[in-house]
């Protein structure tokens, strides 16, 4: 087979989808995948209002290209604008050079439709670019500063009203961030929040109409609880500076329209010669070719394309759709080149949900199962994280996690703040410095005993350890056939792991591997009193004779030491505090460990909080290594793909 060049226009949702299959299933082809697109990073469209509103920072919903295609090896970035397509030469034309192609897939996505309505376009806002959501932030700011000391009172009421048009997702999800974001504003520039007026204007009668009508029921009694106003059946006809009009004649005084009221196939298509439908999508069969086109390769995908699977009901222009349209094309060029049928396009929608706000929404899945508050967001972010293992992102996945749940401000995420990281870790200093010590410490006990352990001349003096010439005293005697049968060891938690059973109050105090095993004078319990069969036997194999379990131990002692000057130093501090709980179970599972330490689990989960970074090595080496790694892993991200 001769070479096969694959051209996928546009890394949207339904972009990344088919060139992700692609690369998957033709590995081992002789094929090159050009992915073309304006920018060098995919936009996470569904968040754009999470920007828009002010609760995360733009980067957040911005994934770099080459980060996300750095191990598909068959994939070819280029950024660069589409501007024609030879059909009959099979040629890509952009503004910057030709790509021909023998497979082509068109997934360049849509944009707002302001259905002709006056002024709209010079004097509203519109959310569907990474571009848009920055724009109306940072107009809302300036917009609240003015208002702020603005001594005309009309003025300032129509500076403090923010309109959205459309009772869609984006829309109430935006008008959700607002709700959320109106307090901080208010605090920010010493306003009262209930001088800022939130307005939703719907053409319809109902809104979320996606949605069950009870589903719908409940965010709309959720808006009119946050004070949120809802004006349906008022079609906007007419946008000024300062005002919009309605079709009754109403006017109502605002500086901030954001308009979500419909979406239609984008402009750039509109001159490639293929058929289209209405919104200027482009018209495609059951297996996503364009019409009239069907033996030259070309596939329409996403929200540019228009396909009836059902009579007068097109593909619905949301990120299910677009996914499974993008997997249907992929999944047919496949098949063309490494033989097979080809599939037809058949919509599996899964369920809708929305969010209002960071802690509210409602979702709708499988049309049985209903959600509301707090479940439907958890449920909302289990979509999302799905959505980063589809496209094999971890790196995105981590980072989606810690912008929303630990870089949050504001308590706006589903845990209400307390899982934000935006706290000072400062305080944790002295407990990470004393949590380092105490393992240093215990550590030392097994190499020089418990009462020489503090006393500088043990480590420094004549014939010390560091001084070369002492030997490990150890104490411990090993039996196989002990630990064959489970019987208690009389060596140290370590050693008890090897196989250990009951620990005795003879060997107690040897045998502890914590210096508070005899607080208040008591004879501590175990938290498990004898090791379980399945963890003996594991030891069993890990350390099967006395030669490895000397080996183990006086490793661990190493270990320990090296563990504590890593948590007193703030190196790897999430990481070795992580260990920690890991050996504190083992050692419970020995039979070896006991109740009154088991602080020592809680005190590794407190500061796994980022407590290496302040007065930490932490602070340096962490961003070196996520920069090293990451340069070494992705490569480097760059603003423009395609350049030699």
């Amino acid at each position: 087979m001769t070479k096969q060049n694959i051209v996928v226009v546009g890394a949207g949702y339904a972009g990344v989808s088919a060139t992700k299959l692609l690369a998957k299933k033709l590995k081992k082809e002789d094929v090159t995948i050009t992915l073309i697109d304006r920018h060098s990073y995919h936009t996470m469209m569904t968040e754009l209002h999470e920007v828009a509103g002010g609760r995360v920072e733009p980067e957040a919903i911005q994934y770099d290209l080459q980060h996300l295609f750095s191990r598909q090896k068959n994939v070819q970035l280029v950024t660069d604008t589409v501007i024609g397509i030879d059909k009959e030469k099979k040629i890509v034309k952009t503004k910057l050079g030709t790509y021909p192609f023998d497979q082509l897939i068109l997934g360049m996505g849509g944009e707002p439709n302001d259905f002709g309505t006056p002024g709209v376009k010079e004097h509203g806002f519109t959310l569907w670019s990474f571009e848009d959501s920055v724009k109306i932030r940072e107009h809302i700011e300036t917009t609240v500063a003015k208002a702020a000391i603005e001594p005309d009172d009309a003025l300032r009421k129509a500076m403090l009203t923010f309109v959205v048009c459309g009772s869609g997702f984006t829309g109430i999800e935006m008008i959700g961030e607002l709700i959320d974001w109106k307090a901080r504003l208010a605090k920010d520039y010493k306003l009262d929040p209930n001088e800022i007026t939130l307005m939703v204007v719907e053409a319809m009668p109902t809104i979320l109409n996606m949605l069950d009508r009870n589903d719908a029921a409940k965010a709309e009694r959720y808006l009119q609880k946050h004070q949120v106003e809802l004006l349906l059946n008022s079609p906007i006809v007419e946008v000024d500076a300062d005002h919009i009009k309605l079709k009754d004649g109403r006017q109502i005084p605002t500086h901030t329209l954001i308009w979500t009221a419909g979406v239609k196939g984008t402009t750039d298509a509109a001159d490639f010669g293929l058929e289209t439908a209405r919104g200027q999508r482009l018209v495609a069969n059951e297996y996503m070719q364009a019409k009239g086109y069907e033996d030259k390769n070309i596939y329409i995908i996403g929200d540019l394309v228009f396909y009836e699977e059902f009579p007068n009901t097109p593909t619905p222009q949301i990120v299910q759709a677009a996914e499974q349209t993008g997997h249907t094309a992929a999944a047919n060029i496949v098949a063309s080149i490494k033989g097979g049928e080809k599939h037809k396009f058949k919509g599996n929608y899964q369920g809708f949900m929305v969010s209002i706000g960071a802690k509210w929404g409602v979702a709708n899945l499988f049309d049985k199962i209903h959600l509301s508050g707090f479940l439907a967001i958890i449920m909302k972010h289990i979509v999302n994280l799905k959505y980063f293992f589809d496209i094999r992102s971890g790196y995105y996945m981590f980072q989606y996690l810690m912008h929303e749940f630990f870089h949050i401000k504001d308590d706006r995420n589903v845990a209400r703040g307390h899982s934000s990281r935006y706290g000072n870790v400062l305080w944790s200093v002295p407990l990470r410095v004393f949590y380092g010590l105490v393992w240093f410490i215990e550590a030392g006990k097994k190499i020089v005993g418990d009462g020489e352990v503090l006393k500088p001349s043990t480590w420094f003096g004549e014939g010390s350890w560091f001084q070369g010439n002492s030997v490990f005293p150890w104490t411990w005697e090993y039996n196989v056939a002990d630990v064959a049968s489970g019987a208690s060891a009389a060596g140290d938690a370590t050693t008890a792991a090897s196989g250990a059973g009951e620990a005795t109050a003879e060997t107690a105090t040897q045998a502890a591997h914590f210096g508070l095993s005899y607080a208040y004078g008591e004879q501590p319990m175990a938290v498990i009193e004898k090791s379980p069969n399945w963890f003996t036997k594991i030891m069993q194999f890990i350390m099967p004779n006395n030669d490895v379990a000397m080996f183990f131990q006086k490793f661990m002692v190493f270990f320990e030491i090296a563990l504590a000057l890593a948590l007193i130093a703030g190196l790897f501090t999430w990481l070795c505090s992580a260990t920690t709980i890991v050996l504190v179970i083992t050692f419970c599972l020995s039979g070896m460990f006991y109740w009154v330490n088991i602080w020592f689990i809680f005190v590794a989960f407190a500061l796994m909080n980022g407590s290496g970074r302040a007065i930490g090595l932490d602070r340096w080496v962490i961003p070196w290594l996520q920069r090293t790694l990451g340069s070494w892993w992705y490569g480097r991200p760059k603003a423009r793909y395609g350049e030699k």
